[in-house]
């Protein structure tokens, strides 16, 4: 079961389905934040959907190989926002990493730090080469993740996601676990 404890203010976790009730007031709280950028937050409108949300996440840790699809970031004993593998093609050894921060904890480092300690399981406990972030051009905060850690900016998806009333191009960045491992 994936447990990643990051530093003494933040744990990477499994999702239970105990935690629906407060992943869904997190989202309801940060709507008009995330709104600009999260194209499916309509679609959470009741506990339940959040309930349901978790379960998908936890049937799809065993497509990805045990792999975390969307793991809960806990600061300071609060769940604060999600990370996890978007996808992993288990046989190229590729995960696309997709996060997201509730408006009340940012600014605090949270997310850097969470990103960090993911992307170093990802190359180490899931056995990646590659890891990618995709994110719109103009979401300059999720673009500053991969930019800080030295992902290479290789290309842009035209018009790759439809959010609310038009669609928006995505930054594609790539690490290897070789220019990771240099890194360090």
């Amino acid at each position: 079961m994936f447990n990643c404890q990051v530093d003494e203010d933040i744990q990477l976790r499994l999702f239970t389905l105990g935690d629906a009730e407060e992943l869904f007031q997190l989202t309801c709280r940060s709507k008009p934040y995330l709104k600009e950028w999260l194209g499916w937050l309509d679609y959470t409108v009741t506990k339940d959907d959040s309930a349901e949300f978790i379960k998908g996440t936890l049937s799809g840790t065993a497509e990805t190989g045990g792999h975390p699809k969307s793991a809960a970031i806990v600061y300071r004993g609060k769940i604060a926002g999600t990370i996890g593998f978007n996808e992993i093609n288990r046989m190229s050894k590729i995960g696309v990493i997709g996060y997201w921060l509730g408006e009340e904890f940012q600014g605090r480092g949270i997310m850097s730090r969470s990103f960090k300690a993911f992307v170093d399981y990802g190359f180490k406990e899931a056995g990646l080469n590659r890891i990618e972030v995709r994110a719109a051009v103009g979401n300059l905060k999720s673009r500053a993740l991969p930019e800080h850690l030295h992902f290479k900016e290789e290309g842009l998806i035209r018009e790759a996601e439809w959010l609310y009333d038009h669609y928006v191009d995505h930054v594609v960045y790539g690490l290897l676990r070789r220019e990771w491992e240099s890194q360090l």
